[in-house]
Protein backbone atom coordinates (compact mmCIF):
# COMPACT_ATOMS: atom_id res chain seq x y z
CA UNK A 1 0.00 0.00 0.00
CA UNK A 2 2.43 2.58 -1.36
CA UNK A 3 -0.14 4.73 -2.77
CA UNK A 4 -3.66 4.99 -1.19
CA UNK A 5 -6.65 7.06 -2.39
CA UNK A 6 -9.14 7.79 0.19
CA UNK A 7 -12.48 8.57 -1.68
CA UNK A 8 -14.83 10.98 1.08
CA UNK A 9 -11.81 12.08 2.67
CA UNK A 10 -13.82 15.26 4.32
CA UNK A 11 -15.99 12.87 5.78
CA UNK A 12 -15.99 12.28 9.56
CA UNK A 13 -14.44 8.97 8.82
CA UNK A 14 -12.52 9.63 6.25
CA UNK A 15 -10.55 12.33 8.11
CA UNK A 16 -9.98 10.45 10.71
CA UNK A 17 -8.69 7.40 8.57
CA UNK A 18 -6.33 9.62 6.65
CA UNK A 19 -4.85 10.75 9.99
CA UNK A 20 -4.27 7.29 10.69
CA UNK A 21 -2.97 6.48 7.70
CA UNK A 22 -0.08 9.26 7.59
CA UNK A 23 1.62 7.74 10.99
CA UNK A 24 3.65 5.87 8.24
CA UNK A 25 5.88 8.19 6.04
CA UNK A 26 6.22 6.17 3.58
CA UNK A 27 2.76 6.27 2.35
CA UNK A 28 1.56 8.48 -0.60
CA UNK A 29 -2.27 9.48 0.56
CA UNK A 30 -4.63 11.46 -1.80
CA UNK A 31 -7.60 12.68 -0.30
CA UNK A 32 -10.85 12.96 -2.75
CA UNK A 33 -14.38 14.90 -1.59
CA UNK A 34 -16.64 16.67 -3.70
CA UNK A 35 -16.72 19.69 -1.10
CA UNK A 36 -13.70 21.96 -0.11
CA UNK A 37 -11.57 20.62 2.89
CA UNK A 38 -13.57 21.06 5.98
CA UNK A 39 -11.58 23.84 8.59
CA UNK A 40 -9.12 23.12 10.38
CA UNK A 41 -10.47 22.08 13.45
CA UNK A 42 -12.75 19.20 11.65
CA UNK A 43 -9.74 17.74 10.29
CA UNK A 44 -7.80 15.69 12.35
CA UNK A 45 -4.97 15.00 10.16
CA UNK A 46 -4.66 18.79 9.88
CA UNK A 47 -2.22 18.63 12.34
CA UNK A 48 -0.31 15.73 11.39
CA UNK A 49 3.27 16.00 11.60
CA UNK A 50 3.51 14.01 8.23
CA UNK A 51 0.87 16.28 6.72
CA UNK A 52 2.90 16.94 3.67
CA UNK A 53 2.67 13.09 2.62
CA UNK A 54 -1.37 14.22 1.81
CA UNK A 55 -2.51 15.57 -1.36
CA UNK A 56 -6.57 16.79 -1.55
CA UNK A 57 -8.10 16.62 -4.82
CA UNK A 58 -12.03 17.67 -5.35
CA UNK A 59 -14.33 15.95 -7.51
CA UNK A 60 -17.85 14.86 -7.10
CA UNK A 61 -18.59 11.31 -8.02
CA UNK A 62 -21.64 12.80 -9.93
CA UNK A 63 -21.07 15.45 -11.50
CA UNK A 64 -17.16 14.69 -12.00
CA UNK A 65 -16.80 11.27 -12.37
CA UNK A 66 -14.88 10.99 -16.26
CA UNK A 67 -12.34 13.74 -14.63
CA UNK A 68 -12.28 11.46 -11.46
CA UNK A 69 -11.51 8.44 -13.28
CA UNK A 70 -8.77 10.14 -15.48
CA UNK A 71 -7.22 11.13 -12.15
CA UNK A 72 -7.11 7.85 -11.28
CA UNK A 73 -5.52 6.30 -14.06
CA UNK A 74 -3.06 8.69 -13.89
CA UNK A 75 -2.23 8.79 -10.35
CA UNK A 76 -2.60 4.46 -10.51
CA UNK A 77 -3.58 4.12 -6.79
CA UNK A 78 -2.77 0.48 -5.53
CA UNK A 79 -5.14 0.58 -2.66
CA UNK A 80 -8.44 2.65 -2.63
CA UNK A 81 -10.79 3.53 0.43
CA UNK A 82 -14.52 4.57 -0.44
CA UNK A 83 -15.96 6.51 2.94
CA UNK A 84 -18.00 8.32 0.44
CA UNK A 85 -21.82 8.34 0.56
CA UNK A 86 -25.32 10.20 0.85
CA UNK A 87 -25.50 8.90 4.41
CA UNK A 88 -28.41 10.35 6.54
CA UNK A 89 -31.27 8.32 6.94
CA UNK A 90 -33.93 10.19 8.02
CA UNK A 91 -33.63 12.60 5.12
CA UNK A 92 -33.87 10.63 2.53
CA UNK A 93 -37.13 9.97 2.68
CA UNK A 94 -37.66 13.28 0.62
CA UNK A 95 -35.35 13.28 -2.26
CA UNK A 96 -34.74 9.14 -2.50
CA UNK A 97 -33.54 9.64 -6.13
CA UNK A 98 -30.53 11.73 -4.85
CA UNK A 99 -29.11 8.77 -2.37
CA UNK A 100 -29.74 6.14 -4.97
CA UNK A 101 -27.81 8.83 -7.98
CA UNK A 102 -24.67 9.26 -5.21
CA UNK A 103 -25.04 5.46 -3.51
CA UNK A 104 -25.28 3.33 -6.49
CA UNK A 105 -25.32 4.94 -9.70
CA UNK A 106 -22.32 7.00 -9.54
CA UNK A 107 -20.97 4.00 -7.65
CA UNK A 108 -21.36 2.02 -10.08
CA UNK A 109 -20.15 4.04 -13.06
CA UNK A 110 -16.62 4.18 -10.57
CA UNK A 111 -16.70 0.67 -10.10
CA UNK A 112 -17.46 -0.47 -13.98
CA UNK A 113 -14.33 2.06 -14.79
CA UNK A 114 -11.95 0.38 -12.06
CA UNK A 115 -12.78 -3.42 -12.84
CA UNK A 116 -10.93 -2.47 -16.15
CA UNK A 117 -7.84 -1.18 -14.75
CA UNK A 118 -4.39 -3.31 -14.07
CA UNK A 119 -2.95 -0.63 -11.28
CA UNK A 120 -5.63 -1.59 -8.74
CA UNK A 121 -4.85 -4.03 -5.72
CA UNK A 122 -7.76 -3.80 -3.24
CA UNK A 123 -10.64 -1.77 -3.12
CA UNK A 124 -12.38 -1.22 0.63
CA UNK A 125 -15.88 -0.24 0.39
CA UNK A 126 -16.91 1.14 3.42
CA UNK A 127 -20.61 -0.13 4.18
CA UNK A 128 -23.19 0.11 6.64
CA UNK A 129 -25.51 -2.59 8.81
CA UNK A 130 -28.11 -0.97 8.15
CA UNK A 131 -28.85 -2.50 5.40
CA UNK A 132 -30.27 -5.23 7.78
CA UNK A 133 -32.86 -3.14 9.06
CA UNK A 134 -33.74 -3.85 12.43
CA UNK A 135 -32.37 -7.11 13.84
CA UNK A 136 -32.48 -9.08 16.78
CA UNK A 137 -29.98 -12.03 18.16
CA UNK A 138 -26.69 -12.48 16.56
CA UNK A 139 -26.15 -10.53 13.50
CA UNK A 140 -23.36 -12.15 11.65
CA UNK A 141 -21.71 -10.74 8.16
CA UNK A 142 -23.88 -13.49 5.53
CA UNK A 143 -27.27 -11.79 7.58
CA UNK A 144 -29.74 -11.31 4.80
CA UNK A 145 -30.10 -7.53 3.54
CA UNK A 146 -33.80 -6.41 4.93
CA UNK A 147 -33.54 -2.31 4.27
CA UNK A 148 -36.25 -0.17 6.00
CA UNK A 149 -35.25 3.45 4.23
CA UNK A 150 -34.24 4.61 0.82
CA UNK A 151 -30.65 5.47 2.52
CA UNK A 152 -30.18 1.62 3.32
CA UNK A 153 -31.73 0.07 0.24
CA UNK A 154 -29.27 2.60 -1.99
CA UNK A 155 -26.26 1.04 0.05
CA UNK A 156 -27.74 -2.46 0.05
CA UNK A 157 -27.81 -1.98 -4.17
CA UNK A 158 -24.63 -0.61 -3.74
CA UNK A 159 -22.97 -3.62 -1.68
CA UNK A 160 -24.65 -6.16 -4.20
CA UNK A 161 -23.86 -3.89 -7.63
CA UNK A 162 -20.02 -4.42 -6.46
CA UNK A 163 -20.69 -8.26 -5.57
CA UNK A 164 -21.84 -9.11 -9.63
CA UNK A 165 -18.41 -7.13 -10.26
CA UNK A 166 -16.41 -9.22 -8.36
CA UNK A 167 -17.93 -12.15 -10.01
CA UNK A 168 -17.59 -11.24 -13.27
CA UNK A 169 -14.78 -9.65 -13.46
CA UNK A 170 -12.85 -10.22 -10.16
CA UNK A 171 -13.21 -7.17 -8.65
CA UNK A 172 -10.69 -6.73 -5.40
CA UNK A 173 -13.00 -5.66 -3.43
CA UNK A 174 -13.10 -6.04 0.87
CA UNK A 175 -16.09 -4.83 2.50
CA UNK A 176 -16.23 -3.55 6.42
CA UNK A 177 -19.35 -2.26 7.94
CA UNK A 178 -18.88 -0.28 11.14
CA UNK A 179 -21.75 0.55 13.19
CA UNK A 180 -22.51 3.99 14.79
CA UNK A 181 -19.37 6.17 14.81
CA UNK A 182 -18.61 9.31 17.19
CA UNK A 183 -15.78 11.52 18.06
CA UNK A 184 -14.89 14.63 18.22
CA UNK A 185 -15.36 16.17 14.52
CA UNK A 186 -18.20 14.67 13.66
CA UNK A 187 -21.23 16.44 12.20
CA UNK A 188 -22.45 18.48 14.66
CA UNK A 189 -26.28 18.06 13.97
CA UNK A 190 -25.07 14.11 14.90
CA UNK A 191 -27.05 13.23 18.01
CA UNK A 192 -23.91 13.66 20.48
CA UNK A 193 -22.19 16.60 19.05
CA UNK A 194 -25.86 18.48 19.14
CA UNK A 195 -26.47 17.36 22.36
CA UNK A 196 -23.25 19.01 23.97
CA UNK A 197 -23.98 22.09 22.06
CA UNK A 198 -27.45 22.72 22.49
CA UNK A 199 -26.45 21.51 26.75
CA UNK A 200 -24.49 24.29 26.29
CA UNK A 201 -26.97 26.73 24.69
CA UNK A 202 -29.61 25.98 26.74
CA UNK A 203 -31.38 24.38 24.46
CA UNK A 204 -33.65 21.65 24.20
CA UNK A 205 -33.20 18.06 22.14
CA UNK A 206 -35.80 16.63 19.95
CA UNK A 207 -35.47 12.62 21.09
CA UNK A 208 -37.21 10.98 18.08
CA UNK A 209 -39.14 8.24 19.52
CA UNK A 210 -38.43 8.73 23.14
CA UNK A 211 -35.02 7.87 22.53
CA UNK A 212 -35.69 4.10 22.46
CA UNK A 213 -34.37 2.89 19.10
CA UNK A 214 -30.48 0.92 20.23
CA UNK A 215 -27.34 1.93 18.76
CA UNK A 216 -23.95 0.49 18.68
CA UNK A 217 -21.48 3.25 19.42
CA UNK A 218 -17.85 2.76 18.79
CA UNK A 219 -15.59 5.72 18.55
CA UNK A 220 -14.54 6.52 14.84
CA UNK A 221 -10.81 5.70 15.91
CA UNK A 222 -11.57 1.91 16.75
CA UNK A 223 -13.01 2.03 13.20
CA UNK A 224 -9.71 3.25 11.47
CA UNK A 225 -7.71 0.56 13.58
CA UNK A 226 -10.06 -2.31 12.29
CA UNK A 227 -10.41 -0.83 8.61
CA UNK A 228 -6.46 -0.12 8.40
CA UNK A 229 -5.71 -3.90 9.65
CA UNK A 230 -8.54 -5.72 7.62
CA UNK A 231 -6.44 -3.12 4.38
CA UNK A 232 -3.07 -4.59 5.41
CA UNK A 233 -4.48 -8.06 6.53
CA UNK A 234 -7.24 -9.50 5.33
CA UNK A 235 -7.31 -11.41 1.81
CA UNK A 236 -10.04 -10.56 -1.15
CA UNK A 237 -13.62 -10.74 -1.34
CA UNK A 238 -14.11 -10.63 2.83
CA UNK A 239 -16.54 -8.72 4.69
CA UNK A 240 -16.25 -7.67 8.37
CA UNK A 241 -18.23 -6.23 10.83
CA UNK A 242 -16.54 -3.48 13.15
CA UNK A 243 -18.43 -3.51 16.59
CA UNK A 244 -18.65 -2.77 20.73
CA UNK A 245 -19.54 -5.62 22.31
CA UNK A 246 -23.29 -4.33 23.26
CA UNK A 247 -25.33 -1.50 22.12
CA UNK A 248 -27.08 1.50 24.21
CA UNK A 249 -30.43 3.07 23.74
CA UNK A 250 -30.60 7.04 22.23
CA UNK A 251 -32.21 8.12 25.16
CA UNK A 252 -29.54 6.50 27.51
CA UNK A 253 -26.76 8.02 25.78
CA UNK A 254 -28.33 11.57 26.02
CA UNK A 255 -28.93 11.09 29.68
CA UNK A 256 -25.37 10.54 30.26
CA UNK A 257 -24.36 13.65 28.24
CA UNK A 258 -26.48 15.59 30.36
CA UNK A 259 -25.35 14.44 33.35
CA UNK A 260 -21.46 15.04 31.84
CA UNK A 261 -22.67 18.52 31.17
CA UNK A 262 -24.81 19.45 34.52
CA UNK A 263 -27.97 19.38 32.56
CA UNK A 264 -31.23 17.66 34.05
CA UNK A 265 -32.95 15.22 31.14
CA UNK A 266 -36.33 16.63 32.18
CA UNK A 267 -35.09 20.14 31.08
CA UNK A 268 -32.97 18.95 27.97
CA UNK A 269 -35.34 17.04 26.05
CA UNK A 270 -38.27 17.31 24.17
CA UNK A 271 -40.21 13.93 23.11
CA UNK A 272 -40.65 14.08 19.30
CA UNK A 273 -42.33 11.50 16.69
CA UNK A 274 -40.36 8.48 15.34
CA UNK A 275 -38.48 8.20 12.13
CA UNK A 276 -39.96 6.77 9.53
CA UNK A 277 -38.47 3.57 8.91
CA UNK A 278 -36.32 4.13 11.90
CA UNK A 279 -34.49 0.48 13.10
CA UNK A 280 -35.29 -0.06 16.68
CA UNK A 281 -32.25 -1.98 17.37
CA UNK A 282 -29.19 -3.58 15.60
CA UNK A 283 -26.12 -5.01 17.91
CA UNK A 284 -23.71 -6.26 15.27
CA UNK A 285 -21.40 -9.04 15.70
CA UNK A 286 -17.53 -8.48 15.21
CA UNK A 287 -16.00 -11.95 16.33
CA UNK A 288 -14.59 -12.21 12.50
CA UNK A 289 -12.51 -9.50 13.22
CA UNK A 290 -11.78 -9.89 16.65
CA UNK A 291 -10.27 -13.91 15.53
CA UNK A 292 -8.69 -12.57 12.38
CA UNK A 293 -6.93 -9.83 13.33
CA UNK A 294 -7.39 -9.36 17.31
CA UNK A 295 -8.72 -6.04 16.51
CA UNK A 296 -11.16 -4.66 19.34
CA UNK A 297 -12.60 -1.66 20.47
CA UNK A 298 -9.70 0.59 22.70
CA UNK A 299 -11.67 3.86 23.18
CA UNK A 300 -14.70 3.20 26.31
CA UNK A 301 -17.71 5.13 25.41
CA UNK A 302 -17.09 7.45 28.29
CA UNK A 303 -13.75 8.09 27.24
CA UNK A 304 -15.09 9.13 23.72
CA UNK A 305 -17.94 11.27 25.30
CA UNK A 306 -15.42 13.67 27.35
CA UNK A 307 -13.32 13.56 23.85
CA UNK A 308 -16.35 15.18 22.39
CA UNK A 309 -16.80 17.76 25.19
CA UNK A 310 -13.00 18.91 25.07
CA UNK A 311 -13.39 19.56 21.09
CA UNK A 312 -16.42 21.46 21.62
CA UNK A 313 -15.57 23.33 24.40
CA UNK A 314 -11.71 23.90 22.51
CA UNK A 315 -13.33 25.00 19.97
CA UNK A 316 -16.32 27.10 21.01
CA UNK A 317 -15.84 30.19 19.62
CA UNK A 318 -16.20 28.47 15.84
CA UNK A 319 -18.91 25.91 17.06
CA UNK A 320 -21.75 28.14 18.43
CA UNK A 321 -22.33 30.14 15.13
CA UNK A 322 -22.25 26.85 13.05
CA UNK A 323 -25.51 25.49 12.16
CA UNK A 324 -26.83 22.23 13.23
CA UNK A 325 -29.13 21.53 10.81
CA UNK A 326 -28.41 19.37 8.33
CA UNK A 327 -27.34 20.91 4.88
CA UNK A 328 -28.58 18.65 1.76
CA UNK A 329 -26.42 18.21 -1.06
CA UNK A 330 -28.09 16.75 -3.99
Amino acid sequence: MKKICVIGSNAFSGQDFVDLLLDDPNREVIGISRSPEQPDYMLRYKSHPNLGGFRFQRFDLNGDADALAAFLDKEKPDTIVNHASQSEVGPSWDHPDHWYQTNCVAMTKLVNHLSKVDYLDKFLQISTPEVYGTTSGIVKEDAPANPSTPYASSRAATDQMIEVFRKQYGFPIISVRPTNYYGARQQLFKIICRTVIYAKLGKRIQLHGGGVAVKSYIHVRDVSRGVLEILKSSPLNEMYHLSPAQGIAVKDVVEKLCRRMGVNLSDAVDIAPERPGQDMAYVIDSTKARNAFGWTTEISFDEGVDEVVSWIEANWDEIKDTSLDYQHKA
